[in-house]
């Protein structure tokens, strides 16, 4: 471990993954999980830790919502369960493989294959129709592209876009913008869809309508879903919710 690490208290990687016990062990169907995950920030002496040996695990078709205050950390946390930010220390593991341990092109391939993102802002590109914005994560894997226009298509379909392939995100609704940044998550089929305040950008009854169509598609697909959010309401509808305080995460209390 070096110096800092060692001032602060920290183990290096290798030292918090020699510290798992039996107990630590991943679940036979767990999709996505963190062990001792930490994320802190030094500048001179002075330590920022953001989260503190969070431990998590998800398994196939589960629903679990993340709340907590904002700068609680639920956004950092929700970046490094998708391999978009690396922890300070600790594991994260997509089926068992330590997505925080890979180079930054294997991390790719295995977002790519494994994992959707869904966030309060659609992050649709403009110049590309909405089946072609679907499409995307199939082209980037190497799909044949009558084949990803297809499986696009028939998604867009399935969340009530079948008729808007073709319109760009400035014809559409922000209702609509969104159901086709959910498509584009699921397309690949990934084992887990994390979000990111899907509903927090849309009123009342576009919200309300997401939120449905997200518990719909989960059932169907069996794709385990994590939700940061400070919609309470959409929080209730999953299987767990799970609050960040003080970079701490734990099981809410009613």
């Amino acid at each position: 471990a070096s110096d800092v690490y060692k001032r602060q208290g920290f183990m290096s990687n290798a030292d918090a993954a020699a510290e798992l016990s039996a107990s630590d062990a991943i679940p036979e169907n767990s999709v996505l999980a963190c062990r001792n995950l930490r994320k802190f920030y030094t500048q001179g002496s002075e330590t920022l830790t953001i989260l503190h040996d969070v431990n998590l695990d998800i398994g196939s078709g589960e629903r679990i919502s993340i709340v907590g205050p904002s700068g609680a950390g639920k956004t950092t946390l929700l970046h490094m369960l998708g391999g978009l930010d690396v922890p300070s220390q600790g594991q994260v593991l997509v089926r068992g493989r330590d997505i925080a341990a890979m180079n930054d092109r294997d991390r790719s391939r295995l977002r790519n294959r494994e994992l959707g993102f869904v966030y309060q802002f659609h992050h649709l590109l403009n110049e590309f129709s909405a089946l072609e914005n679907t499409a995307m994560p199939l082209l980037i894997a190497g799909e044949k592209k009558l084949k990803a226009f297809e499986r696009a298509a028939a998604l867009l379909d399935r969340v009530g876009l079948g008729h808007r392939l073709k319109h760009r995100p400035a014809q559409l609704s922000g209702g609509e913008r969104q159901r086709v940044a959910i498509a584009r998550a699921l397309v690949n089929e990934p084992a887990c869809v994390l979000l990111d305040e899907p509903t927090g950008n849309l009123d009342g009854d576009n919200a309300e309508a997401v939120q449905a169509l997200l518990l719909e598609l989960n059932r169907e697909l069996a794709i385990s879903l994590v939700i940061v959010t400070h919609d309470l309401s959409l929080a209730g509808r999953m299987d767990r919710v799970l609050n960040l305080h003080d970079g701490n995460l734990h099981e809410a209390t009613a």
